[in-house]
């Protein structure tokens, strides 16, 4: 850029960068009042699976992962693997992404965590999003992906990332509606009768495959869990726009560990 052409930094954003959509990164909900919704807040959730090497004991490596993490004071969920007889998985969260890296990561770092063996391709890091319908918009970004996870009653979670064609994002708003209507409501009919709640996280350029969401299933039995995912295949969505789905992790809830007070 030449000088004549460079933009003045006096000048208003309108006349510094002509011609450039506008960004709005913040979230919105249903109107309040007369008045829309807008939060610029979202809740990071991050599921990290590991499984224990072989000579170590599974129960010593999962009772010391627990105390860890309840006396750092970190909001966690952890699973036992039903896939993998030596798995174990973490599930944090966070308003602050750095959560994972300040507080969460130097947890692991320890003499009785040493036999954890990561396998980061099933990583699987989200954010809170909003379709622009919540009636409560911060509760539904910020309070209700901790309760549903949290929910005592919900022993087993099922997690999977998932990417759409490239075919959904041109289709127009209307029908892009429609389609969304169509699952929605399926997952909303197995919420009413509290067999499946879920959690919706977006993770596009957060994810190692570029996926571009993340699911997280929560129930008091697995096959209900099963079952819902088996309904949504027959969806639009997912029968004609879903690119690839998975991997699945299955858990059983181990320990659900709280958050400190904020001091």
């Amino acid at each position: 850029m030449t000088e004549h052409n460079a933009p003045s930094h006096a000048e208003p954003a309108q006349h510094r960068a002509p011609g450039l959509p506008e960004i709005d990164t913040a979230e919105r909900g249903a109107k309040r009042d007369g008045a829309p919704q807008t939060l610029d807040k979202r809740l990071y959730v991050q599921l990290q699976v590991f499984s224990v090497d072989r000579g170590a004991n599974v129960k010593s490596v999962s009772t010391a992962l627990v105390e860890r993490f309840v006396e750092a004071g970190v909001g966690s969920v952890i699973y036992e693997d039903v896939s993998d007889p030596r798995g174990l998985a973490v599930v944090t969260y966070s308003e602050d992404p750095a959560h994972f890296v300040e507080r969460v990561r130097p947890l692991f770092d320890h003499e009785r965590l040493a036999a954890l063996a990561h396998r980061p391709e099933m990583t699987m890091t989200g954010r809170s999003y909003s379709n622009g319908h919540e009636q409560d918009l911060e509760d539904s970004l910020l309070r209700r992906p901790r309760r549903v996870m949290h929910e005592p009653s919900a022993r087993w979670a099922v997690w999977y990332p998932l990417r759409r064609t490239g075919a959904f994002a041109k289709l127009d708003a209307h029908e892009q509606a429609m389609i969304l209507r169509e699952h929605a409501a399926i997952g909303m009919a197995y919420g009413a009768k509290d067999l499946a709640h879920d959690v919706r996280l977006a993770c596009h350029g957060m994810d190692l495959s570029d996926n571009e969401f993340v699911v997280g299933l929560f129930g008091r039995e697995l096959h209900p869990l099963s079952h819902c995912v088996q309904t949504m295949r027959k969806t639009r969505q997912t029968a004609e726009y879903i690119a690839k789905m998975g991997p699945f992790f299955i858990g059983h809830v181990l320990a659900r560990t709280p958050e400190a007070p904020a001091p």
